[in-house]
This record gives structure tokens, C-alpha cells and sequence, in this order.
């Protein structure tokens, strides 16, 4: 062979062994990567080629599938109640994605999870069709349905979620207003359009209120201030006098904070007394006593700063509550009474709740139960996990005497049901800098405990700024409490 040939054979032989590498990098290093991606059309094929399993609620599918004629992407998603289930569903789009359950099961709904291969298998070789997987909630249905009645009702935008304190299941995941997931769950421009129409909305139908957003939570907070006191001994007595005063002078400020029971009740009341009436001078001053950090230490071991679901459950996530690292004195004296820098989801406030009820102990809430394939069985069971241990039992039950004592002759009466022993804790939030031009937040908390031991923890959060209310009528008593009251009748029904 001559020179020229040679070089010539040698660059083809070269391009070839070029070709090879990049072919194999592509089908094994990159295989995942790819098959994975967004642009991928073949992703979206194999995702609805096949009727997706349901998202199971008490029992019954809220989620379904239906055939798209003419179309390469089969089928497209329904959903029965859209709207109330949409926060712990999100939803499974041809055009938009998908979020929440459908996303984190998508494998499993899909029928692709790697778990359902021997299924797979054995569809392909006796003709079946294959077949998603199925996720069965811990969503209560009657309480997710007390609770978006409520929230709707009222014109109101807010969440509510409620936690069985004992395992941490989340028994009611509500935000308002919503949308309904099946108006744009195809392929069609109209569909697309929809969504762009909700995403563009005012009132964020699409936010997540109960997970993914944070507020503060005002007096709500209360309880979790008096838990620190009592933890750390800043408070002994939950019956003797506190030296303060009302209204109360803010460390190293000239501003002066009074309470809407006014000073005469509020002048260095008791911790019981205090809470009964929120005054908010007596939490001042134990945030101030026990400083930020025991107070910020108390706070994280109920939660705050911390990842709520951790990812090896494949749960749903919801964002950090914060409790700042680096507060100055007045800073640190606000958090007492939940204002300040302080932030929290509805699910923390919940969460603070269930603990005092499991006597301090907090669980990792958790709203997937079961995992299973199209045949029924198990492929993964969620069980009852330990966070922390936030406080002691005997702090714990001291709180709760407060917050039971404050449902029987306080501000937390509309939230009694009769054969119930029935704790709660108002809260009304400020939100801005010139809070006379702020409408505020309405919080409510509350847990019920039936004689059976069964119980349930409630954390009712409302804005009301698309209501027709006056700013004086704005309460966590007035608004919230008959939500939770009705989402506790739901879970402790006979």
C-alpha cells in the first residue's frame, strides 16, 4: 500500500474508533442522563404510553387516566376533585411536567420504576399492557374535605394541614385558592394557555401554601415560647406573677409593645394567664431571659432550620422554617411573640403542635403510607419515624394544661368539641413595616384527644387580603378556629 493510502486508511480507521467511543459514551456513561432529559420526546412517550396508577385517598383513586385519540402521547391524567387534592398531588401535564406525588412516583405511576421489572417481564410475555404502580396516601378525606369547605368558604387564601401526633402522617394538606389539575393536564395549546392563565393569577392558585411558603406565625409561636421557658427553667410556675410589665419596653428600643387585653391583665401575668390572653409582654420577656440561642436551640429541635422531609422517604419537601441564626436583643425579643424575622410554614406550626401532644416528641410527617405494583403488593411502606425529642414530657403536658386551659375559658373556645379534650392557641400576624397599612396574617392551632387516645394536630393559617373583612374583625379565633374545629370532628369521628 502507498503512503497516501496508508494515511488515509489510517484517519478512516481513526474516525471509526471515534465513532465507537462516542457511541458507547452515549448508550452507557450518558444512558440515564438521556433517557432522563426534558427534551427527550421518547421520555414523554414512554411516560403515557399506558394508563398511569393511581394516587390513592381513603381508599379511592383520586387520579385517573383517560385515552387521547390520534396523539403519540397515549394517554393524558384526571383527577376527581382536582382542586382539594391538588396540593398533594400536583399534577402530571403532557405540556407543563408534573410536581409533587405524580413527579416523585412518576417511575412507579409510569409503570417504569425499576422495582416492576419482573412484571414488566412477565406483561410482555403473556401480551398484557403494562401498568403503573399505585401511592396511597395518609390524606384523610374527610378532613381534606372540612378543610378546603372551610377555607373556600370563607373567600379566604390559606392552608390547612393536620398531623396524626403519634406517627406523623399528615391527615390534611389544604391550600386555597387552588386549581384544578386536569384543565391542563393534555397536550393542546388551549391546555397550555390555562396554565399560563393560572401561573399568572393574583391569587396564586398554584403556590403551595402549606409546604412551600412561610409566614410568620404570630402568637401561634406563643406556645412554642413558653415550652423554651419552662425547658431551660426561666419559668418554674406557670401560676406565679411575671415581673413583666406592660406595656412592654423592646431592649434597646424607645418602642413600647401592649396587648390587646390590655395592661391590667397583661402587668406581669402568670404563664397561664398570659397565654389565656395573649399577652404578649410576658413572651417578650422570656425570649429576652432566655436569649437567642436557647431560644433558636428549642426552636431547631421542634424543627425550625431543618429539612422537614428528608429525601430517602421520597416524600414531598417542604421549605426551611427559619429561625435567624444572628438576632440582636430586640430581634430576639419579638420571636417571643412570633413576629420579627421569624417564618414558618403552616406544616411547622402543625408539627410544634403534634410534638406537645406526643409528649414533646416530634415525628417525621410523612404522606405517602404505601407504595405498591399493579398486582397489589408492597413495594415500599413508609413507618413512623422520631425527629427529636423538642422537649420533655413534663414540659410538654405543661404547655398543653396552658393551651387547654386557654380552649376552656381564652381565646381558643370555638375550637371546643363536646367529648374532646380540646387545646389551641390564636394568632394574629403582622406583616410589613407600617403594619397600619399591612391587612394581617390569621393563624389558629389546635389538637383534639379523644378518651381512646386517638388525636389530631391543626394548624389553620389564613390571608385574608382578597376578603371583604374590616381589619378589626381579623382573628385567628374568629376565622380559623371553626376550620380546625371541623377538621377535628372529621379525623375523631366515630
Amino acid at each position: 500500500m502507498n503512503k497516501p493510502l496508508r494515511r488515509i486508511a489510517v484517519f478512516c480507521g481513526l474516525l471509526m474508533l471515534a465513532l465507537l467511543l462516542r457511541a458507547n459514551w452515549l448508550q452507557y456513561l450518558r444512558a440515564d442522563e438521556l433517557a432522563s432529559d426534558g427534551e427527550n420526546r421518547r421520555v414523554l412517550i414512554n411516560q403515557y404510553a399506558v394508563p398511569r396508577g393511581d394516587i390513592v385517598v381513603g381508599g379511592q383513586p383520586v387520579t385517573g387516566s383517560v385515552k387521547v385519540d390520534g396523539a403519540d402521547l397515549k394517554y393524558k391524567r384526571t383527577y376527581k376533585n382536582g382542586p382539594m387534592y391538588a396540593p398533594v398531588t400536583g399534577y402530571a401535564s403532557q405540556s407543563m411536567g408534573m410536581t409533587l406525588l405524580e413527579k416523585t412516583y412518576d417511575s412507579v405511576l409510569s409503570g417504569q420504576d425499576d422495582r416492576l421489572a419482573f412484571k414488566r417481564f412477565t406483561d410482555i410475555v403473556t401480551g398484557k399492557e403494562r401498568r403503573g404502580g399505585d401511592v396511597v396516601t395518609t390524606i384523610d378525606p374527610k378532613a381534606q374535605e372540612a378543610g378546603y369547605k372551610g377555607l373556600t368558604e370563607l373567600g379566604a387564601r390559606g392552608s390547612v394541614v393536620a398531623l396524626d401526633p403519634r406517627t406523623g402522617k399528615v391527615l390534611a394538606l389544604v391550600s386555597a385558592p387552588s386549581y384544578d389539575p386536569s384543565s391542563f393536564a393534555g397536550n393542546l395549546l388551549k391546555e397550555s394557555d390555562r396554565f399560563k392563565a393560572l401561573d399568572a393569577d393574583k391569587a396564586r392558585p398554584l403556590a403551595n401554601r402549606g409546604l412551600r411558603e412561610t409566614f410568620p406565625p404570630g402568637s401561634t409561636f406563643k406556645i412554642l415560647t413558653a415550652a423554651a421557658a419552662l425547658e431551660h427553667g426561666v419559668v418554674t410556675d406557670i401560676d406565679a406573677s411575671s415581673d413583666a410589665v406592660s406595656p412592654y419596653p423592646l431592649p434597646q428600643s424607645s418602642n413600647m409593645i401592649g396587648s390587646q387585653a390590655g395592661d391590667a391583665v397583661c402587668g406581669k401575668a402568670s404563664l397561664k394567664t398570659a397565654m389565656q390572653y395573649s399577652c404578649n409582654n410576658v413572651f417578650l420577656d422570656a425570649a429576652v431571659k432566655l436569649g437567642r440561642d436557647r431560644m433558636r436551640e428549642t426552636a431547631e429541635k421542634f424543627g425550625f432550620n431543618e429539612d422537614v422531609y428528608s429525601s430517602d422517604l421520597g416524600d414531598l419537601r417542604a421549605v426551611k422554617s427559619q429561625y435567624p441564626q444572628d438576632l440582636d436583643a430586640p430581634g430576639t425579643a419579638l420571636t417571643g411573640m412570633g413576629q420579627g424575622s421569624l417564618t414558618s410554614t403552616p406544616l411547622q406550626m402543625a408539627m410544634v403542635t403534634a410534638a406537645l401532644v406526643n409528649d414533646g416528641k416530634v415525628m417525621q410527617p410523612y404522606v405517602v403510607d404505601e407504595v405498591r405494583s399493579p398486582d397489589l403488593s408492597t413495594l415500599q411502606k413508609n413507618e413512623p419515624r422520631v425527629m427529636s425529642q423538642a422537649v420533655s414530657s413534663g414540659t410538654a403536658a405543661k404547655v398543653r394544661g396552658m393551651m387547654e386551659h386557654t380552649a376552656k375559658e381564652g381565646s381558643a373556645q370555638r375550637a371546643l368539641i363536646d367529648g374532646v379534650t380540646v387545646g389551641g392557641k390564636t394568632g394574629t400576624a403582622q406583616r410589613g413595616v407600617d403594619v397600619r397599612e399591612q391587612v394581617p396574617y390569621g393563624w389558629f392551632v389546635s389538637y383534639g384527644v379523644k378518651p381512646d387516645g386517638r388525636s389530631v394536630a391543626v394548624a389553620v393559617f389564613i390571608d385574608p387580603t382578597a376578603m371583604d373583612i374590616s381589619r378589626e374583625d381579623i382573628s385567628g379565633g374568629n376565622l380559623a378556629a371553626p376550620i380546625a374545629r371541623n377538621v377535628m370532628k372529621a379525623v375523631l369521628r366515630d
